[in-house]
């Protein structure tokens, strides 16, 4: 009986050493990753930090003085895009997801879209930059502008949002759902009143990751017709509009305006200044990296918040 257990402890040896030596290999690995993230940063910080001021951040880009161009028009796009993003993908993909976790039957059809889905989160941007060049800037003729660029990072990110609310949704204990459909609400009632609020923290959460990966994205940005150097926001000024014309006028006059106007963006912007041969170019362009990298790192930190908060009120 004693000799059993000594005849495993050769293979309970090597079994340790693999495992030790695979945790080993994990470790170096992340650490040669962070390393070079940190260098990366570290370089963008040294070349960038230097141009980073109230100046950069409220002026306009210009390629005659790059001593005082900025990204104040490029931020303001941005805002413009992500704006337009979440008006036009958020509904479509909350109400999707609604449809195929708690209404759609589970069949091949069901399971066909799930699997397309889960594909197209997956296609690269510049595939969704060609769509948008061939619906929303030729086909419907919205031109280069700042609404078709949104409704392109919208096609983008609906994936995304479904694959998250999805999730979100199946992670609400089923038993919700009974007690309430036992108490005699409908299924309607039940998901508004009870499924929804358990699932929003994990919804805000796919949602804020997912347009993280839009805010970044140039290549279909770039398709559709945004260019590195535009003097004023979309739709110019609104105090000067609504001065010019009335509230409400001015103000609908603006918006149009402003939705048909061409624009840039961040990365738009980044790539305009490096492809420029000057060494003021790039350092603009680390610091429009810097500006990005904030808001980037602001949106992720937003949803490890909600996150956190989800747990600790879910374990309370």
């Amino acid at each position: 009986m004693s000799a059993a257990p000594s005849a495993y402890r050769p293979a309970i040896g090597r079994r340790r050493f693999v495992g030790r030596l695979g945790l080993a290999a994990f470790v170096a690995l992340s650490l040669v990753a962070l390393v070079a993230l940190g260098a990366l940063i570290l370089q963008v910080l040294q070349q960038g930090g230097s141009v980073i001021s109230r100046t950069f951040l409220s002026n306009p880009p210009s390629i005659l003085e790059p001593e005082t161009a900025g990204v104040y028009v490029a931020i303001i796009g941005t805002l413009w895009l992500i704006g337009i993003t979440v008006l036009a993908a958020v509904p479509l993909g909350v109400g999707a997801a609604i449809w195929l976790e708690e209404y759609a039957p589970r069949n091949r059809l069901t399971r066909f879209i799930h699997l397309n889905i889960s594909n197209l989160a997956g296609v690269p941007s510049i595939v969704y930059g060609l769509l948008g060049l061939a619906i929303f800037v030729r086909s419907l003729q919205m031109g280069r502008s700042v609404l078709a660029g949104g409704l392109t990072l919208a096609l983008l990110v609906v994936p995304v949002i479904i694959i998250a609310t999805r999730e979100a949704l199946a992670a609400v204990p089923p038993s919700i759902r009974h007690a309430s459909l036992a108490l005699g609400a409908t299924r309607w009632q039940t998901i508004r009143h009870h499924v929804l609020p358990a699932a929003l923290p994990g919804i805000l959460t796919g949602v804020i990751l997912s347009l993280s990966r839009a805010i970044g994205e140039a290549a279909p940005l770039i398709l559709i017709g945004a260019v590195s150097y535009v003097a004023a926001p979309p739709g110019g000024s609104l105090a000067e509009s609504v001065e010019a014309q009335g509230v409400f006028a001015g103000l609908r006059e603006w918006l149009r305006a402003a939705l048909s106007d061409g624009f840039t963006a961040l990365p738009v912007q980044i790539y305009g200044w490096i492809g420029e041969p000057d060494e003021i170019f790039h350092a603009l362009a680390a610091g429009g990296i810097l500006v990005l990298l904030v808001v980037l790192f602001s949106m992720n930190a937003v949803a490890i918040g909600i996150r956190a908060w989800q747990q600790r009120h879910r374990h309370s």
